[in-house]
């Protein structure tokens, strides 16, 4: 018999009111209000405080509050990035942020799906898929990113964007849901 936790982790559907779910988002949730509200010259504190949130955090990032995600060991930052205000991370399965990525204020990476059937929905059952972020991506202000996509290296998605399926490399994409309009130099 599997537990919830692992139905999550292997992308199968599970219900996350499991009580060993409920610990472990109730243990981000208590980090990420404590970096949410910890005093913007503590660096050191606001360092520490992501560094046992999330999965991984690389040298020379900066996430800026308010930061908020369901377990945080799920999200795993590269070395350069640049998080601006707003950022929700719903990990249920991994989120994968690459290196020198900025991302824009109000962006929302969002793993989880629901079944569309209205039952297995109403007794709560949900399951995730993965998200990449590529190296050297730019997500503008407000951008959204659905349940396993990927997004390659260098591409620049515009403020606003829905992003349902994956993008290649090297290109800009925008719109609702995101086109590509574009390709850029690598």
């Amino acid at each position: 018999m599997t537990t919830m936790r692992e139905r999550m982790l292997a992308g199968e559907l599970y219900r996350a009111d499991d009580p060993a779910l409920a610990r472990d988002a109730e243990r981000a949730a208590s980090l990420s209000h404590r970096f949410n509200q910890a005093d913007p010259a503590d660096q050191a504190l606001r360092r520490e405080l992501l560094t046992e949130l999330l999965g991984g955090l690389g040298e020379d990032t900066e996430i800026r509050p308010p930061f908020r995600c369901d377990y945080g060991r799920q999200t795993f930052v590269g070395a350069r990035t640049f998080v601006n205000f707003g950022l929700v991370s719903l990990d249920v399965a991994t989120v994968t942020i690459g290196d020198d990525v900025q991302i824009g204020p109000n962006v929302q990476l969002l793993t989880p799906w629901h079944p569309v059937a209205a039952g297995p929905r109403r007794d709560k059952w949900e399951a995730a898929s993965p998200i990449v972020i590529g190296d050297n991506v730019w997500l503008g202000g407000g951008v959204i990113v659905l349940p396993g996509v990927t997004i390659g290296e260098n591409t620049v998605v515009g403020a606003g964007a829905v992003v349902t399926k994956d993008l290649p490399a090297n290109v800009v994409a925008v719109g609702n849901p995101a086109r590509i309009i574009r390709q850029v130099e690598p």
